[in-house]
């Protein structure tokens, strides 16, 4: 049993951790219950009835939460030409081929996303075994393996984010800071929610949205009625 301190368990005493909440009062309580020091991220577990095993039921996919997530994404793209002056332009924090290819190989990993055009995916493959098992590796999935390198990185600046089924048949993604309106993020919830009800695999069957559950980087979560998305 993980043992808590004096200030979660005040935060906690806020929550009826048998009740469902409303998304707008579950985010007020998320809110309320935030005890830390520092701009907590708001975070979001849902529980999908689907099984992760198998290929068919797979759930995976991209949004662009309007309100972003209060964190600045610093953008590594991979390109030449007149694609890496596109990439500069549109707000990029780093820019190359090789270069950039050979400062991660030396260990270099100031970046929390890459892009890179299909032309480059040869080359960037090759860094698939550090770039893949800290989840950096671009994917047509994902939108990061494009030609349209202005609007991967406009779109990411913006705030999308990548959601993707775990093992335990969940997807955990920030929707926000502390520091948010309520309004701000039950509009990024809701985003998110509806992109994942978007995502439903036809081979699902039975109840889709299982659970929900909001909390802070530091507080105690919070259950949302399943029923207001649907």
């Amino acid at each position: 049993m993980a043992k808590h301190g004096k200030k979660y368990l005040e935060a906690a005493k806020l929550i009826d951790s048998e009740a469902v909440y409303e998304p707008s009062e579950a985010v007020g309580l998320v809110k309320k219950a935030a005890t830390a020091k520092f701009d907590e991220t708001v975070e979001v577990a849902v529980r999908l009835g689907v099984d992760p095993r198998k290929q068919d039921q797979a759930v995976r996919g991209v949004v662009v939460l309007p309100h972003g997530t209060g964190k600045t994404q610093r953008v590594l793209v991979f390109a030449k030409g007149e694609k890496a002056k596109e990439a500069e332009a549109a707000g990029a924090d780093f820019v190359g081929d090789q270069d950039m290819i050979n400062k991660i190989q030396q260990g270099w990993f100031e970046f929390d996303v890459c892009v890179a055009t299909p032309d480059m995916m040869s080359e960037v493959g090759k860094l698939g075994r550090l770039l893949g098992g800290k989840g950096l590796m671009p994917n047509p999935k994902a939108g990061t393996v494009t030609f349209d390198v202005a609007k991967a990185v406009q779109e990411i600046k913006a705030g999308k984010i990548e959601y993707r089924l775990d093992r335990a048949a969940q997807i955990h993604a920030p929707i926000g800071k502390v520091s948010f309106s309520e309004e701000q993020l039950n509009e990024n919830l809701k985003a998110l929610i509806d992109a994942l009800n978007r995502a439903k695999p036809a081979a699902a069957k039975g109840v889709y949205l299982k659970g929900i559950a909001v909390s802070s980087t530091m507080g105690p979560s919070v259950r949302v009625n399943t029923a207001s998305f649907k």
